[in-house]
Order: C-alpha cells, then sequence, then structure tokens
C-alpha cells in the first residue's frame, strides 16, 4: 500500500519504511508526527481525495534536522559592466521514515500533526490570545501596545477595565490611556 501525500508545498509518493527529506518541521528527534494532508491512498482499492482523502494519514518518525546541499546562484553581466555574483543557500529540512499509513481514524490517533517551523514573533501573540481579548480593537492601541499589555499582565478587557489610577501609574512598558479603560468597559460588557 502507498499513500500520496503533501508537506512543505511538495507531493511525495509514500509507503512504510521510506526516508524522506522534506521541509523543516517543527519536532525534535525521536519524535511521532502525521501528516494529515493525503491526496490519495493506492494499492488493491486505489481511493483519490477531492483534494483529500477523509479520515487517512501518515505516520512517520523524525529521524534528524538536516540541512541541504549547498545551491550556487551564480550571476555575470556580459560587455561594460563587469559584475559577477555568487549566492549560496542550504535549505533547512527534516528527515523522516514512515511508519503507518492510515486509512481511516487519523483524528482519533493523538499523533502530533506535522506543521512546518513557527516565524520567530508569531508565538507570543498565538499564547496570548488562547484566554484573552483582542486588545487592538480599542482606539489607539496597536499591535505593539497589545503586546506590551499582555506582557504586563493585562490580556483582556476586564483586566484593563479594573485598573486603578496608581496601577496605571505603575505600568512602564505602555503609557495606558484613560479613553482606554473606558473602551475596555464598553467592550468587557459585550
Amino acid at each position: 500500500m502507498f499513500a500520496v501525500l503533501k508537506t512543505g508545498g511538495k507531493q511525495y509518493k509514500v509507503q512504510a519504511g521510506d526516508v524522506l527529506r522534506v521541509e523543516k518541521l517543527a519536532a525534535d528527534a525521536g519524535e511521532k508526527v502525521q501528516f494529515n494532508e493525503v491526496l490519495m491512498l493506492g494499492g488493491d482499492a486505489p481511493v483519490v481525495g477531492a483534494p483529500l482523502v477523509d479520515g487517512a494519514a501518515v505516520q512517520a518518525e523524525v529521524i534528524d534536522q538536516v540541512k541541504g546541499e549547498k545551491l550556487i546562484h551564480f550571476v555575470k553581466r556580459r560587455r561594460k559592466h563587469s559584475s559577477q555574483r555568487t549566492k549560496g543557500h542550504r535549505q533547512k529540512l527534516t528527515l523522516v521514515k514512515i511508519t503507518e499509513i492510515l486509512t481511516s481514524g487519523a483524528d482519533k490517533t493523538g499523533v502530533k500533526a506535522a506543521t512546518g517551523q513557527a516565524p520567530k514573533g508569531a508565538a507570543a501573540p498565538a499564547a496570548a490570545a488562547a484566554g484573552s481579548d483582542d486588545l487592538t480593537k480599542i482606539t489607539g492601541v496597536g499591535p505593539a501596545a497589545a503586546k506590551k499589555l499582555v506582557e504586563a499582565g493585562i490580556g483582556s478587557y476586564a483586566a484593563l477595565a479594573a485598573l486603578s489610577d496608581e496601577q496605571i501609574a505603575a505600568i512602564d512598558a505602555v503609557k495606558v490611556k484613560p479613553e482606554w479603560v473606558e473602551q475596555a468597559k464598553e467592550l468587557a460588557q459585550g
């Protein structure tokens, strides 16, 4: 049995036991990950998804985080310009070994989904958004001020509305305006 999976903008035809080099995944060596974007299952009774096969997944074990071979981009301009430029690049890759192909029940396995590396700075707002309100809805509060408020321990409208004048003066990270407190009271009520 084989499966065609999609990860990192590329498609791979895999079988159990195959070792692949895929775009960098957010997983450490030895972890088990699951690819949920399965486009096709092959074998005795092939199944083609539209675009994905429902309930199908491919499980793999991360072997190592590696770098690909160096790619060189050479540019030379002719005639009077006499310029040459060489740029090198080594892509970050993840080595994975395919352990199992699931035809159904992929959502009940409890295995971590294989996702790419999160960009720097994206983890803090995601963690802040887990149990907080969107403070940027307050007039005058931008993303930077909202981040500073969350770092100061004010992540919801109710917390901002409950601040006293002494607590506002004690916040060094950002200057809290009285209008923000009034708008937070209105937004906290609904």
